[in-house]
């Protein structure tokens, strides 16, 4: 007899399913693009730091006022030539607010240090800090960025807040 029969062919189908769903699961493309959008906001909040810490040099000692045009005064002063752009969070999913944000970038300063961050949305990250607020934090105290599992600060100049940047 040549062929399959109509049975085996089926069998063969459901277990074509069956791994289909499971390779599926486990490289769940959501999550994929929630690590893809949490690796661009890391990315982008190391270029800002670096260029808080070029403007702390060529500005005698100080960083600039906490305000929410600090991404135009790096553009303006020549530290940074494009900003990064704004990453949007996935539908359903927000941010922690602040107060001084540009672009969705968040910047904090008492003018002796600064500290930019962003949160981060992907569960392999917020499962770092047990689901909680994980945020990304550059800190030109510590001269580097890191996932600190905090809430955002209300000002800079509190190292105990970002103290365990990881």
């Amino acid at each position: 007899m040549k062929g399959f029969t109509l049975i085996e062919l089926l069998i063969v189908m459901a277990i074509l399913g069956v791994l289909a769903v499971v390779v599926l699961v486990a490289i769940n493309p959501v999550q994929q693009l929630a690590r893809t959008r949490d690796a661009g906001r890391k990315s982008g909040i190391a270029q800002i730091g670096r260029a808080l810490e070029a403007y702390y040099t060529s500005h005698s000692g100080s960083y600039m006022a906490q305000s929410n045009t600090f991404l135009t005064v790096l553009s303006t002063s020549g530290e940074i030539s494009t900003p990064p752009s704004q990453i949007s969070y996935r539908g359903g999913y927000t941010a922690e607010a602040c107060t001084n944000s540009q672009n969705g970038w968040c910047y904090l300063t008492d003018l002796a240090e600064a500290v930019v961050y962003t949160e981060l949305e992907s569960d392999s990250e917020r499962s770092k800090c047990n689901n909680t607020d994980t945020m990304f934090v550059w800190s030109t105290i510590d001269g580097r960025g890191g996932i600190v599992c905090a809430s955002a600060p209300s000002a800079a100049g509190t190292a105990q807040t970002w103290n365990s940047i990881q």
